[in-house]
């Protein structure tokens, strides 16, 4: 009887005598391997970096959106500031200005927003330092503001003129003093629509006092942590539905609402769906590859045997049994699809490398793709060699030697 360490041993006997079959074997589960470990690390890679783009636009945060104009005043501004959780809350508003620096005019987009922002929206200052609430005629400009939008670039202290138009046509001009340089984000996401690289911020109250408005465009809103805040979004839009006259059954209908609420988990959870569809895309083609890898060895295995007829008529007029032979032929699947698993690992892993490299992503490897790696493998072997491993186990011992 064969024992298993002998039908290795064998096994890589055969492989080792016939290299370049052996080679061209292992090609197909080479490719195969590759393609399932490099999607799979590359899935894993999309979602981080989307999770990482999602966590750079804020903390904790929600967004409440006004779907209809002078919707958001103060009070609804104390309804949200006043509800359980809330950590911080800013109003935003956006207007399209006229910059005018060193004789220079740039339409640039300005943005009120209050001292809170600075936390909720993960604000990062390069130079000085963020608005506070008592500031009027202070700005903070974004990093392309700062070195690329003139021809001179802005520091702190600068001063910087911004004109708006009002309804009448009529413009109204003020004078701010750049208190700091926002750190670009390097991030592609554009938090509530806006790209601070390119903005300027001010206090939400001077820019409804030159526009002689006073109401607010949308609130970016900081709950205490990621665990609670779809609990707190949802005691936030039920506050709003009830300040607005919206009934609780109509709660989660978006038409009924003048307003549109979401938060951080919802954009992660549509991420999550995202990433997890593209992943498993990405692994069905992969293993079609896989497939066809298989299907190449059970071929070169079927030729194999028929190459090795008068081998196995040896082995079984020496006392081989049909177990013993079916046992060798299995395994020297095996050892074929280890090997080019094992080929595939590294091929993979370095494509994943070089394609997360070239698209600026972060690299994963999950400690799970070398088991996946290696167990696919091992069943694409065994699967793939059953049938020619049958296949020579079943020929008679005398028509085996008879065979030319």
């Amino acid at each position: 009887m064969l024992n298993f360490r002998q039908a290795i041993k064998i096994s890589l006997g055969s492989v080792g005598s016939a290299k370049l079959r052996s080679g061209l074997t292992t090609l197909g589960i080479i490719i195969g391997i590759a393609a399932v470990v490099a999607n799979v690390s590359l899935g894993g890679s999309f979602n981080l970096f989307f999770k990482e783009e999602i966590n750079a636009l804020g903390s904790n945060f929600i967004i409440v959106f006004s779907q209809e104009p002078n919707l958001f005043y103060t009070d609804e501004l104390e309804i949200i500031d006043k509800t359980p959780g809330v950590m911080g809350v800013s109003p935003i508003k956006q207007q399209l200005g006229e910059v005018t620096y060193l004789s220079q005019n740039k339409n640039i987009n300005i943005v009120g927003v209050s001292e809170d922002y600075e936390e909720t929206a993960n604000i990062i200052m390069e130079e000085g330092s963020f608005i506070t609430d008592q500031d009027k005629f202070s700005a903070v400009i974004g990093s392309d503001v700062a070195s690329e939008k003139f021809d001179r670039n802005i520091s702190s202290r600068s001063s910087i003129d911004v004109a708006f138009r009002l309804k009448e046509g009529e413009f109204v001009t003020r004078t701010f003093k750049v208190k700091g340089i926002i750190e670009s984000p390097d991030t592609s996401f554009a938090e509530g629509g806006i790209d601070r690289d390119v903005s300027i911020f001010v206090p939400v109250s001077t820019i409804n006092e030159m526009l002689e408005e006073d109401d607010f465009g949308a609130f970016f809103i900081m709950s205490g942590s990621l665990e609670d805040v779809e609990e707190v979004s949802d005691e936030v839009d039920k506050r709003l539905a009830r300040n607005f006259g919206v009934s609780s059954r109509d709660l989660d209908d978006e038409d009924a609402k003048p307003y549109t609420i979401f938060n951080q988990a919802d954009v992660l959870e549509q991420v999550n769906q995202l990433s997890d569809s593209l992943a498993a895309f990405l692994v069905a083609v992969a293993l079609i590859s896989l497939l066809v890898g298989s299907i190449g060895i059970m071929n070169i295995m079927l030729v194999t045997v028929t190459e090795r007829t008068r081998e196995i008529g040896i082995m079984k007029a020496l006392g081989y049994s049909s177990t013993d032979v079916l046992l060798l032929f299995i395994v020297e699947a095996m050892i074929l699809s280890l090997l080019g698993g094992i080929m595939g690992l590294g091929v993979g892993l370095a494509g994943a490398y070089a394609v997360t490299n070239f698209l600026d992503l972060p690299f994963l490897y999950p400690h799970y793709i070398l088991e996946i790696g290696l167990g696919v493998a091992l069943i694409v072997g065994v699967a793939a060699g059953a049938y020619p491993a049958n296949k020579a186990a079943k020929m008679n011992p005398v028509d085996a030697l008879r065979y030319e």
